[in-house]
């Protein structure tokens, strides 16, 4: 029986989107169990540039492949835990493929994205990755070798590449292989050039929270979170598993139709936390932001912590210029955001007072706010119901 220690630990996870980041990657499986480390890998092949060519890349090219990644777990089971759960699972609207990070010969896959690559080009159709790399071999040691084939009909583009663990190796082969016959042809040779990863969306940049900025963004008796872009199969119990660790949670609330939750924490020093280490990070298959639910302005409203707003509180709330909440919750003194969409993940879920729109947007059992007309009064329903949460009507 094999021990802890020859037992894999390490994953990998195919089929990614262009734009997924390591951290993206940490976060999701970190879920299952705490992750040791992620590498990502932008293959070279056939995202490569065909040297000496400027305006085109190599023939054939058909858009960068997409990446992989190994993920390294810090035992067995967790690793085995992620790999039951994570197979087949949706991010960023692909099919992830995980597998052990093992060849079926059971030796680890290489890492090739430090090595040293070189571009064959004119290369008859009946030549095979076999043939290339026979022909390529006795110059050093190889780690990587591809023949670039048309998807659809197999048949060979004409090109591949070859990858060499040394640079002398692979600097001899380009001199020595240029011009040489292969086949039916001579081939030509130089150094393959990478084509420039892909942009990260704006979604996907999440600016780091640092505990001081977030914890002067509110008042000191604020203790309730605000977490955006949960997706609707989210659970109160996996909401409560992401946040439970910084603190003692009081009560937990979830939106599910409208994309968010309140997660009300014992202090204010845990909600800090909570929203530092959570925002940004991977609940169910989505990524959150997280911020602070804003209270009410006049305490003496509040109705003993968390009580409802004035209705001239909630007018003003309503004609606030960008860059405040355009809504408050009459029962509950926190904001949300104004015309927050019903399910949007992967979108820009703003912190408190960052740049929320004002426009109407309406609860059930809720009159909508930033739609008054000028010189009326709001008017808001009989308070009732969970204390600091509105009241949903028949």
């Amino acid at each position: 029986m094999a021990s802890e220690e020859t037992s894999p630990r390490t994953l990998y996870v195919g089929n990614l989107d262009p734009s997924v980041t390591e951290t993206l990657i940490m976060a999701l499986f970190g879920q299952i169990g705490p992750c040791k480390s992620c590498k990502i890998i932008h293959e070279t092949t056939p995202g490569m540039r065909e040297p000496n060519e400027e305006a085109k890349y190599g023939p054939g090219y058909e858009g960068p492949v997409d990446p992989y990644c190994f993920v390294e777990f810090y035992d067995h089971g967790s690793a085995a835990a992620a790999l039951a759960a994570m197979n087949k699972r949706m991010c960023l609207g692909r099919e992830m493929k995980v597998n052990w990070a093992t060849s079926p010969s059971n030796t680890p896959k290489q890492d090739t994205s430090k090595h040293f690559h070189i571009f064959v080009g004119d290369l008859s159709p009946d030549i095979e990755t076999s043939q290339l790399k026979e022909a390529f071999k006795v110059f050093g040691e190889i780690s990587d070798c591809k023949i670039i084939r048309d998807p659809q009909t197999l048949k060979s583009k004409g090109y591949g590449f070859v990858s060499y663990v040394n640079k002398v190796d692979a600097e001899t082969a380009i001199s020595n292989m240029n011009g040489q016959w292969l086949g039916s042809r001579p081939i030509r040779t130089n150094w393959a050039t990478r084509k420039p990863p892909a942009p990260i969306p704006k979604e996907s940049q999440i600016k780091q929270l640092s505990y001081e900025e977030v914890y002067s963004l509110s008042s000191s008796t604020n203790c309730t979170v605000y977490c955006g872009g949960i997706g609707p199969g989210v659970t109160e119990e996996a909401i409560k598993s992401a946040f439970n660790t910084y603190g003692t949670i009081q009560e937990i609330r979830v939106f599910k139709e409208k994309g968010y939750a309140f997660i009300r924490f014992s202090n204010k020093e845990s909600a800090t936390k909570a929203i530092c280490g959570v925002n940004g990070t991977v609940i169910g298959e989505n990524m959150v932001k997280c911020s602070w639910g804003k209270e009410s302005n006049d305490p003496s409203q509040s109705g003993g912590g968390g009580g409802a707003g004035s209705p001239s509180q909630m007018s003003q709330s309503a004609s606030q210029p960008p860059g405040q909440y355009g809504g408050q919750y009459y029962n509950m003194g926190y904001s949300y955001p104004a015309a927050y969409p019903s399910y949007m993940p992967q979108q820009q879920y703003m912190p408190q007072g960052y740049g929320y729109p004002n426009g109407g947007y309406q609860m059930q059992g809720m009159q909508p706010y930033g739609m008054v007309p000028p010189g009326s009064q709001q008017q808001f329903p009989g308070q009732g119901g969970m204390m600091g949460y509105p009241m949903q009507q028949e």
